[in-house]
């Protein structure tokens, strides 16, 4: 089975500390590698996860301060110093338009890297194929913020013991999945006869930003919901000062969502434990988790 998990390279927010690297998100999904927010030390990261920057197809930044950004420069050497054969798409703010060319050309290197950018200047699908869409919205920062959504498409699954009965069998099967319908033996099989309907899996990317309609409506029933955390209730004056979320308004968006898992990460270096993020959140939202550098966390299997 393809793999479909997040890997979290570093969870700190604006300051690093002994224990947490900048931000640097790895979303493996089936054969493609989202790499989020690439923060100063990503690569190094990278490095301690196990993860080649082969595994890196697309990557997305929600904003250019420099816990989000700074790692591009380090990665897009990378990229090309490994010679990845693969086309690297990514993703940004296009009034940072300036900033993304800096990060890409920020020292003396030969390029021979395959790498797309792709400036975001409105919202909705930035990318769509036959398996996936990602989407984005504006988030409320204090510099242009977007989030990001990764949606399968919905698919059907055929049922044997029901194919079987109805007589279908070999290609019969496969054009029975284009058209819709099909006749065996004077007899018209539909689909919905013969399967069941499939709704793709979905994760979510919330990063720096204030309470939202749209941090809830990028959220809106996703298996995964990876969100900014920043600060506890206790400050949350900071959070509003500074455009961030505490661990209880990240709750409060996964169930006003109707998310089914929760994932808290940027944590400020004033505290020295999660655990109280976790308990202020499921006040609010019970399936979560606070983030650790290196940890996977499975996308939850399709309900």
């Amino acid at each position: 089975m393809s793999a479909r998990e997040l890997i979290a390279l570093g969870t700190a927010s604006q300051v690093p500390t002994r224990y947490r690297n900048h931000n640097g998100y790895l979303l493996r999904w089936d054969d493609e590698g989202f790499l989020f927010d690439p923060g100063e030390g990503t690569q190094r990261q990278m490095i301690y996860a196990g993860v080649t920057t082969a595994a890196i197809t697309r990557i997305c930044i929600t904003h250019f301060h420099g816990d989000h950004c700074l790692g591009l420069a380090g990665i897009s050497q990378r990229i090309s110093l490994d010679r990845v054969p693969h086309m690297v798409h990514v993703y940004y703010p296009g009034s940072g338009q300036v900033y993304y060319e800096r990060l890409r050309q920020a020292s003396i290197f030969h390029d021979v890297a395959l790498v797309e950018p792709h400036p975001i200047s409105s919202p909705g699908e930035i990318h769509a194929d036959a398996k996936l869409t990602l989407s984005t919205l504006p988030l409320e920062h204090g510099v242009e913020a977007w989030g990001y959504r990764l949606q399968e498409r919905d698919s059907r699954t055929m049922l044997p013991d029901r194919l079987a009965a109805a007589g279908v069998r070999g290609p019969a099967v496969r054009r029975l999945m284009q058209d819709g319908q099909i006749v065996v033996d004077g007899r018209t099989v539909l689909l919905d006869e013969v399967s069941v309907h499939r709704r793709g899996q979905s994760v979510a990317f919330v990063m720096d930003t204030r309470v939202c309609d749209n941090a809830v409506a990028l959220a809106r029933d996703v298996d995964l919901l990876i969100c900014e955390s920043t600060y506890l209730d206790c400050d949350a004056d900071k959070a509003h000062d500074h455009g961030h979320l505490t661990a209880a308004e990240a709750a409060r968006i996964a169930a006003a969502a109707g998310a089914r898992k929760l994932v808290l990460t940027h944590f400020s270096q004033r505290y020295t434990s999660v655990l109280p993020f976790v308990a202020e959140a499921q006040q609010y939202f019970e399936n979560v988790v606070a983030a650790n550098d290196g940890d996977t966390i499975a996308v939850p299997p399709r309900a």
